[in-house]
């Protein structure tokens, strides 16, 4: 990946973007494509640059990935200065305490600990017991409710404070490639095609979107105000590739080999076929798997916006989904880039499924 590429993801995934509090992230995106895509922001947050194709009245073109994380929000502050606070989208209760948290305020970041009870004074029952998000809490080092409040404030949104860190190999740890992973293979869509120089028979629509985990609420609005011919949504997919997932359950899917096609009511056939078939003829790698429902993610509001879009997932493998230490290869994004851009042209058909 092109240094400045891998520094624009890492300033990305970085940005603080609890659902409903994705400014700071989304002014990364937008900062980035602003050089090569007409760029604006909607009321509700999302950020979609324009690319327009080579004609008048041509097809438009929607690439889509949301750029909000999961997180937490301050709900209520103790008299000795715990705070207490909800989850902002689907949060693990077994794997908060004794994380390391941010609070993000007006004044600034604030660090936090979500504090747990020491094991020596647990009995056997405790140990065993999952501790309710509701009953845990943050500590500031706040001596008082007063001092505590001269810092941080009801409503505030909290992330975890883990960073982007290097594994081996061209293996990445992060918080929040779910999915930012997706809005980075949407901007950089947007810049290779740009930089490319060819004028596409279609007008390219590139989305960071809002509010996914608590409803596809930007992925709805978004689609609606584009009004794609066709949608391509960008997200990631659980890898099955770690001991304890179930192969059963997603198929077999690999770090590395490459973006995932699926299959199933959420994906129109005949975009399916076109994706499949570019991948075979630019020799990309990709993996397959079946999604017999509508899919938790915008592709399944933007199928069903006005009177319906032809769309279609490619999705990135993941593991350790909606924890701090999500792991992804960098190698995927960089072929669904690829994938994604080979197929453009192609979209400017007709996708009704005969």
């Amino acid at each position: 990946m092109r240094p400045e590429s891998l520094e624009f993801f890492k300033t990305l995934v970085e940005a603080p973007s609890p659902s409903g509090y994705e400014q700071p992230a989304q002014r990364v995106f937008r900062d980035y494509i602003a050089p090569f895509a007409q760029v604006k922001t909607d009321v509700m947050g999302n950020v979609i640059g324009l690319i327009r194709g080579g004609g008048d009245n041509l097809p438009r073109v929607m690439v889509v990935g949301h750029s909000d994380e999961i997180g937490f929000q301050v709900k209520y502050i103790d008299d000795n200065g715990f705070i207490y606070f909800a989850p902002i989208g689907g949060v693990d209760a077994h794997l908060t305490p004794g994380k390391r948290v941010r609070i993000h305020t007006a004044k600034g970041e604030v660090a936090g600990v979500i504090g747990k009870k020491p094991i020596h004074l647990m009995d056997e029952e405790d140990r065993r017991k999952v501790v309710r998000l509701d009953a845990q809490y943050i500590d500031i080092g706040a001596a008082d409710k007063k001092e505590a409040l001269e810092y941080v404030r009801v409503g505030d949104p909290v992330t975890f404070a883990a960073g982007f860190e290097r594994l081996l190999g061209d293996r990445v740890a992060c918080r929040a490639f779910d999915d930012k992973a997706g809005s980075f293979v949407v901007a950089e869509v947007l810049r290779v095609v740009a930089a490319s120089g060819v004028k596409l028979p279609v007008d390219l629509y590139g989305v960071s979107s809002v509010q996914e985990e608590i409803g596809l609420r930007g992925g709805a609005t978004s689609a609606y105000s584009v009004n794609p011919h066709v949608g391509i949504c960008v997200e990631v997919d659980f890898a099955t590739d770690q001991p304890d997932v179930e192969k059963k359950h997603n198929g077999e899917v690999k770090l590395g080999k490459g973006p995932i096609l699926p299959r199933g009511a959420n994906i129109n056939p005949p975009l399916f076929d076109l994706l499949s078939s570019t991948a075979e003829r630019e020799a990309i790698a990709v993996q397959y798997t079946g999604i017999p429902r509508a899919s938790g993610t915008d592709a399944n509001v933007m199928q069903i916006s006005r009177g319906g879009v032809a769309t279609a997932l490619v999705k990135l493998p993941l593991r350790y989904m909606h924890t701090p230490v999500e792991v992804i290869s960098l190698s995927d994004l960089e072929q669904a880039v690829r994938l994604i851009v080979a197929a453009l042209p192609g979209m400017a058909g007709d996708f009704t499924p005969l």
